[in-house]
């Protein structure tokens, strides 16, 4: 099972053409980053995890925004290890479930919360972070479900000069990021600054 106490920082990753899913990968292992979340949001996605998933078998390969039992389906068929979502949709948790790779549903509220652990999840993502309140608001959600082990990866507008903020809290496992490399950062091929990028990443959450 993965565990994701050992990934303090987890890439959202938009990418368009799988052809850089390998180079883009090898980026993120150079500057010290072992998972990367492939979303959704494009047609990319599917053959970009299973292009890395066969590469790099030292990598966590996850699906982000995964919000159809059918996007969960094709994520797990490409080889996903894990899957995320912006918000929580029981079939597509069961779906995961099923095939049994942990899901990281979203949430924004405390019905959420309570809808997501219903449903078995204990790790939670926290999205749109900064839209919401940020570290202040997850404090306060987070608050009456410490006894739980309910946890959180905040994504949405976290950033190499917040991101200490909230890998401080005891509460939060990982913090979720598309600023380390960017869909124009990939398009451009830009790999050098994509691995400096996950570098200072994890230099900065090693000082928590």
């Amino acid at each position: 099972m993965l565990d994701f106490h050992s990934h303090p920082v987890i890439p959202v990753i938009v990418i368009d053409d799988p052809e850089n899913a390998e180079a883009l990968a090898e980026a993120l292992l150079s500057g010290g980053i072992g998972i990367i979340e492939i979303t959704f949001r494009t047609a990319a996605a599917a053959e970009s995890i299973s292009r890395i998933v066969q590469r790099f078998p030292e990598m966590a390969v996850g699906a982000g925004t995964v919000v159809t039992p059918a996007q969960a389906r094709e994520a797990i068929e490409a080889g996903s290890q894990f899957g995320l979502a912006p918000g929580t949709d029981v079939e597509t948790i069961k779906s995961f479930d099923t095939a049994g790779i942990p899901f990281v549903p979203g949430i924004a509220t405390p019905s959420d919360v309570q809808a997501a652990f219903s449903a078995g999840c204990h790790h939670l993502k926290f999205f749109p972070a900064g839209s919401l309140g940020g570290i202040k608001m997850l404090k306060a959600l987070s608050a009456p479900y410490g006894n739980l082990g309910i946890q959180f990866c905040p994504t949405g507008g976290v950033s190499l000069d917040n991101m200490l903020e909230y890998l401080a809290l005891p509460s939060v496992f990982s913090v979720g990021g598309s600023w380390i490399a960017t869909k124009q950062h990939i398009a451009e091929k830009n790999w050098k600054v994509i691995a400096d990028n996950a570098k200072r990443a994890m230099e900065k959450a090693a000082q928590v």
